[in-house]
């Protein structure tokens, strides 16, 4: 990822989040119009001048400076948010009004004015998840689509519906005393979406994006700074990132082209930093009553990253917390990550058995893990040829460039195995 395309991700969403409160929801096409003229400016400067020693300092004056120009053009036609419109309608307030709007301080509260816009009770929650991922993440269309296993056209037209829907508010969402903050805590939901979309979501281009897990940490990072917003379900989404976080780093090999198993990773590289972090918020997460799918997954998580080696694993733990996750929220791929962990504890008889009595489940049959899931445990009880099918259904789905690799490498080693045997 080069800088530009990093700082696109991280920027976008300040300042169309700065210039939507400008200007109102209605505008949301013209503060993305005013956030993509100023990266083009970027791009066209920056390779003459050189990188600015604060790109995003650089961004952010261009971005103001293309927002005051649009407002003195329009400041007679145009209908502000409420609590702004006299300071904008005056030339003496104008310049001083903007300036502050987009000062550091404001501008954190502005990305969470758009968060809880976005995740307006109107839409639906997968929706609202969409409209995060592009307005505030910098997802282009394509990008949202993916993530929702949707094809473009539908998604496009998905996202105009939810914009024209957020166009009606007056204002963006006011963090500071809407009684119906709790509410909007779905939120949480579509930055669980970004995280899984980068750690192993089901993009064409790349099996693992690391940018998207990081993006998905610092908004829930800024959702749990706010005080208004820092609940033990948000505290538990910021530790469950955190410790999967940890682990990107073994998830690939060095040069990044090829996966690792679970089992075999390197756990020497993974983020002792994040790690310790993770486990700090999962002690904020226990303070209170609730037990939500995001305390259950990050307590996996931290079970996996208490263990030295995979031999040392409590799989016991484990499956105990995937039967209280599938009772809070009950899913067909909860249910097959539970198959697994019994698998392991159990050994692959019952990894196996627990794996078909989910087979018929709608959500798996264009699910590749699932079916790497059985060839891995008909590997190891020597089913050979079953393993070599199960791997081969896999291939079929899989999803990136990097997964079909795996399964081919899979592949490869259940022929040699095979081979060998006839031998």
């Amino acid at each position: 990822m080069t800088l530009e395309d990093h700082l696109f991700r991280r920027d976008s969403g300040r300042i169309i989040a700065a210039v939507s409160r400008l200007l109102g929801p209605q505008s949301l096409a013209v503060a993305e119009d005013v956030a993509q003229d100023a990266f083009c400016r970027a791009l066209e400067v920056w390779p003459l001048r050189g990188i600015p020693d604060n790109p995003s300092a650089w961004l952010m004056l261009t971005a103001k400076n293309r927002a005051l120009d649009f407002l003195r053009r329009q400041r007679t036609a145009h209908t502000f948010a409420p609590e702004l419109a006299a300071m904008l309608e005056s030339e003496q307030t104008l310049a001083a009004a903007v300036d502050n709007l987009f000062s550091p301080s404001e501008m954190k509260d502005d990305l969470l004015r758009m968060m809880f816009s976005c995740a307006d009770p109107r839409l639906p929650e997968q929706t609202q998840a969409a409209l995060i991922l592009q307005v505030l993440c910098g997802f282009a269309v394509d990008e949202v689509a993916n993530a929702f296993m949707s094809g473009h056209h539908a998604m496009e037209k998905r996202l105009v519906r939810a914009k024209k829907v957020l166009a009606t508010s007056e204002a963006l969402f006011d963090v500071s005393s809407e009684p119906d903050l709790e509410d909007r805590l779905p939120v949480q939901r579509a930055l669980y979406q970004l995280f899984n979309e980068g750690y192993h979501g089901g993009s064409p281009k790349a099996a693992v994006r690391e940018e998207l897990c990081h993006e998905a940490v610092r908004l829930t990072a800024i959702l749990a700074a706010d005080v208004r917003c820092a609940t033990p379900s948000t505290y538990a989404l910021g530790a469950l990132m955190c410790l999967h976080a940890a682990r990107l780093s073994g998830r690939t090999t060095a040069n990044a082209d090829e996966l690792v198993p679970f089992g075999s990773q390197e756990r020497r590289l993974w983020d002792r930093v994040l790690i310790r972090e993770g486990l700090q918020l999962l002690e904020l997460a226990a303070e209170g009553p609730d037990l939500t799918s995001y305390h259950l997954e990050a307590m996996i998580a931290a079970v996996h990253c208490s263990a030295s080696n995979s031999g040392e694993t409590d799989w016991t733990a484990i499956v105990e917390l995937y039967d209280q996750l599938l009772a809070v929220a009950p899913s067909p791929v909860v249910a097959l990550s539970r198959a697994v962990a019994i698998g392991q504890r159990d050994g692959p008889e019952s990894g196996l058995a627990e794996l078909r009595k989910i087979a018929n489940e709608d959500k798996l049959v264009r699910y590749p893990f699932y079916f790497a899931a059985l060839g891995e445990f008909e590997s190891v009880l020597g089913q050979l040829e079953a393993a070599s099918a199960s791997f081969d259904h896999a291939l079929s789905l899989a999803r990136s460039p990097m997964e079909r690799q795996f399964y081919k490498r899979r592949l490869d080693g259940l022929e040699r195995r095979e081979s060998a045997a006839w031998a």
